[in-house]
């Protein structure tokens, strides 16, 4: 299928506007510049039931928690959906993926809690898993003080993102994590799939922002197999919570997605597999310049709370 018109002039835009890589100005830059795109592209005046900000303990200091109800939600105990934003491990924050949060939110009538945890190259792994994982068992042990039934909790992200959902429902205490949503995930730093190559220039996220990303987040020698690095290398995935994953047809991490969903599938896990073939990578993001983004994120959104009921 082709790739989708409205994507197209976008990236086509994008292009024409022209400005150096993100590799070439630094960690700072980027993250103003994708906060600044993300504020242009998101969703505009989402309102909400309530948002509170909130520190939660974690290895390396306080993490930033900012916990959304939807709208007309009271105090009783509701479903929950701990959220990781994308950005390669090195940019985006809870302010980035704001809207994004409160669609969720709203569209699955969830308690959503996004998590801001530490960014690399100042925090280079294990620094974001162990914050994603802190994250994740705070909520399941102060669920009561938030609104959040402990039964009910679901562990979601973007990209980078969604590696920490998967790496965190892999390594929680079982029966913490009821369900996944991966969208677009990381699942295997390093790897080379047939999508990387095809993709690797020009449709929203490059091979060479990915390097760089990576670069950025691993201390020297890691082994990249590691499976709270990419969660594809984990040898037994079995008894794992449902997931829903998210894949785009022109994303060069489709491949890697699809074979961590596959994985998944074979062990026995639940796995609803929604392939946009003619879209580019977290491309739910343009929700302002693309109808079927709002579609998509409130499909997903609405998925994972089935899978908490």
């Amino acid at each position: 299928m082709p790739l989708d018109p409205l994507v197209k002039a976008f990236l086509d835009q994008m292009k024409a506007m022209g400005g150096p890589k993100m590799s070439e100005v630094g960690a700072d830059i980027a993250r103003q510049t994708f906060n600044a795109m993300m504020q242009m592209v998101g969703p505009k005046d989402v309102p909400v039931g309530k948002t509170e900000n909130i520190m939660v303990p974690g290895a390396g200091g306080e993490i930033p928690v900012r916990v959304y109800s939807p709208v007309a939600a009271g105090g009783e105990a509701m479903p929950a959906l701990v959220y990781y934003h994308g950005g390669g491990f090195v940019i985006g924050n809870i302010d980035s993926h704001d809207g994004l949060c409160r669609m969720m939110a709203n569209e699955g009538n969830l308690r959503v809690i996004s998590v801001d945890y530490r960014l690399a190259p100042e925090h280079k792994f294990p620094a974001a898993f162990d914050d994603a994982l802190a994250a994740l068992n705070w909520v399941e042990q102060n669920a009561s003080d938030i609104g959040v039934d402990a039964n009910r909790i679901a562990v979601g992200g973007d990209s980078a993102g969604g590696a920490l959902a998967a790496e965190v429902a892999q390594q929680a205490k079982k029966g913490v994590v009821a369900a996944q949503m991966l969208l677009f995930p990381v699942t295997q730093i390093g790897a080379e799939t047939s999508s990387l190559r095809e993709f690797a220039v020009g449709y929203f996220l490059e091979k060479e922002t990915l390097d760089w990303f990576y670069g950025s987040y691993l201390p020297d020698g890691v082994d990249k197999n590691d499976p709270k690095l990419s969660p594809l290398r984990a040898k037994d995935v079995s008894g794992l919570p449902p997931a829903y994953v998210m894949l785009g047809g022109y994303d060069p991490l489709h491949d890697e997605g699809m074979q961590y969903a596959d994985k998944l599938r074979t062990a026995g896990v639940k796995v609803q597999v929604v392939d946009y073939s003619d879209m580019v990578h977290c491309f739910v993001y343009l929700q302002s310049v693309l109808p079927q983004a709002h579609e998509a994120l409130a499909a997903a959104a609405k998925a994972v709370a089935g899978m908490l009921k």
